[in-house]
């Protein structure tokens, strides 16, 4: 049987080659990145037929990034590998795309068995959060559980991510090929939008929700 073609992203080397040696056994591991931004292009590029990655990354969060691919490669296989444990975020994993959700910490019990069914078309839950997940999908007068952000576009996303993890105006204008002016309305917009009033408010928010990696160990 042909081994599934693998990409790893996760913003930590040491993890990364952890994980290489979990899996290479068992799969070709085709890839490692450590950005949501690099993971897009190195996925549209590789063309895998599955992805671990994590949902806290720089540049780019993995669930927008899991969205962006899943446009252009929909057959490619998406597990979530991260240290949240909040089944809204497990939630919004499945909703972007995700075939499967697993812990950090439960990677060298669990990974195998967990590439296996994902590869074989079947979801997967990791056993510590499986229960509260399915409890909260079925809870939809909860749908607004994360204030505000599923409102936002994908550009307001990015533009937010990128003000938590303190880049300058001019710098996220470079990254997302935009003007000054244009990031500046999106700023505007977004403080509007989230009911905030400073650029301090911003980084709060977008740390609060997990939408900005922060270097605060193994997130």
């Amino acid at each position: 049987m042909t081994k599934p073609r693998v990409l790893m992203a996760d913003d930590h080397s040491i993890l990364l080659a952890g994980l290489r040696r979990l899996v290479e056994d068992s799969c070709e591991v085709v890839g490692m990145v450590e950005d949501g931004r690099a993971l897009i292009e190195a996925a549209n590029r590789i063309k895998p037929d599955l992805i671990l990655l994590d949902i806290s990354m720089p540049l780019l969060n993995g669930l927008d990034a899991a969205r962006e691919i899943k446009k252009s490669l929909p057959d490619c296989k998406l597990l979530f590998l991260t240290m949240h444990a909040s089944p809204t975020y497990a939630t919004e994993a499945l909703k972007a795309g995700g075939n499967g959700y697993l812990l950090k910490q439960s990677a060298a019990s669990e990974l195998p068995m967990a590439i296996e069914a994902v590869c074989h078309g079947q979801t997967y839950l990791t056993p510590a959060i499986t229960r509260s997940v399915l409890e909260t999908a079925l809870q939809s007068d909860k749908a607004e559980m994360r204030r505000a952000v599923g409102d936002l576009t994908l550009r307001q996303r990015e533009v937010l991510q990128l003000i938590g993890e303190g880049k300058s105006t001019k710098d996220i204008a470079t990254l997302l090929k935009v003007s000054v002016k244009t990031v500046e309305f999106h700023k505007g917009r977004l403080m509007e939008q989230l009911d905030v009033h400073s650029t301090a408010d911003l980084i709060k928010f977008a740390i609060a929700e997990g939408l900005a990696a922060t270097d605060t160990g193994l997130t």
